[in-house]
């Protein structure tokens, strides 16, 4: 059964590529290392997995070049600074404010549940709450064409 859309993108490789960065960049936020190296250490893990590994390359080197500016962009839609934000939910946020940024190619929608899937998966009971919330609102800011357009029927 072919997944993939016409445009060639295969949905669900794409949604566990978000699964593995998420991990990624939690791992990377934790030790320290380099983007490179978690990524390696990933990188089996992604092929045995079947994800969109170029998707999830993207991200996770994404998040690392861009760090300062998302955690930026993300301030003021936070009750606290970006350090103080449960690790899970503070990699969440960052791979989605990186796609909702630099990926206008993905659709806010998809950014937002993919995230809020991703933390109900491997984050706190009610983490997913407050990442929505979040991405809500920076959404209705950073994407507010997309997001005031009216939906297709």
């Amino acid at each position: 059964m072919n997944r993939r859309r016409p445009d060639g993108i295969d949905p669900v490789a794409r949604s566990r590529a978000r699964r593995r960065a998420l991990q990624a960049v939690y791992a990377w936020q934790m030790s320290g290392s380099s983007a490179r190296e978690v990524i390696a250490q990933f990188a089996h893990e992604q092929a045995k997995e079947q994800a969109d590994l170029e998707y999830f390359e993207d991200l996770v080197r994404g998040v690392e070049a861009n760090v300062e500016a998302l955690d930026d962009a993300l301030k003021p839609f936070l009750d606290r600074d970006i350090e103080q934000v449960d690790a899970i939910e503070r990699a969440a946020l960052r791979i989605a404010a990186y796609e909702l940024r630099m990926r206008p190619d993905v659709p806010y929608r998809v950014v937002i549940n993919e995230a809020i899937e991703t933390v109900k998966r491997f984050g706190a009971e009610h983490g997913h709450t407050y990442v929505n919330g979040v991405l809500d609102h920076a959404a209705a800011q950073w994407r507010a064409p997309e997001v005031k357009a009216p939906r297709p029927r």
